[in-house]
């Protein structure tokens, strides 16, 4: 089961305890808070199990919101894995900022930036991928934590861009190396970040006023150093 689930089972529970212990100052009958508990448990399961936790990500989302200090962290944090992939020929597919953003797209509802995939999953199918792929792609993969540090001097986010890159060396049998290979590729890309910087804070301000993504390569394109 998922962060996401767990996150929205404990909430349910939270919002459960609440009801059962205000319920009776309210004339609630006992049995509400006990369906409640069942439905919304059965809910977060089937999210977890049926759609990879969509559900759960939206409702949190909404209920937590997005402050403008945090959209602009998702943001800087996005760019950076966005300008690595345009600088190193990744072709991107798409971008979204919030998990709602994503679904009004028709895609999982996660956010973040989507790349044209065809070439890394055809070398994976095979059983093996490229040394410059794999750099490529684990450059881009931290390049969302790299760009954090740039601007705030550390990452919030980036869990699952970590959990990816060991997901693909685990798949490839290089798990030891894993580690080594993120803490140098955050690097690499920071590298790429502060020697692009311009085209990084145009890129930035693009996304903010949710340009295309023609439109923001071609903003990077005019601006690279």
């Amino acid at each position: 089961m998922n962060q996401t689930a767990i996150n929205l089972i404990a909430i349910s529970i939270f919002s459960i305890t609440i009801s059962s212990l205000l319920g009776p100052l309210f004339n609630v009958p006992p049995a509400i808070p006990a369906v409640l508990t069942f439905c919304l448990l059965g809910l977060a399961t089937v999210d977890s199990f049926n759609w990879q936790g969509q559900l759960g990500t939206l409702l949190i989302e909404k209920i937590s919101g997005i402050s403008p200090e945090n959209r602009q962290r998702i943001i800087h944090h996005e760019a950076g894995h966005f300008l690595v992939a345009h600088l190193l020929e990744i072709p991107i597919a798409g971008y979204a900022l919030s998990a709602w953003e994503a679904f009004q797209q028709g895609q999982s509802a996660q956010g973040g930036v989507r790349f044209d995939d065809q070439k890394l999953n055809a070398e994976l199918e095979q059983g093996q991928i490229s040394a410059l792929i794999l750099e490529r792609y684990s450059k881009v993969w931290m390049a969302g934590i790299a760009a954090e540090q740039f601007v705030y001097g550390n990452a919030q986010g980036g869990a699952e861009d970590r959990q990816k890159l060991r997901a693909i060396y685990t798949q490839i049998g290089m798990a030891s190396q894993a580690q080594i290979k993120e803490r140098g590729s955050a690097l690499q890309a920071l590298n790429l970040i502060q020697t692009h910087q311009e085209a990084y804070q145009a890129l930035v301000e693009a996304m903010t006023k949710k340009l295309s993504v023609e439109e923001c390569c071609q903003l990077i394109d005019q601006h690279r150093s």
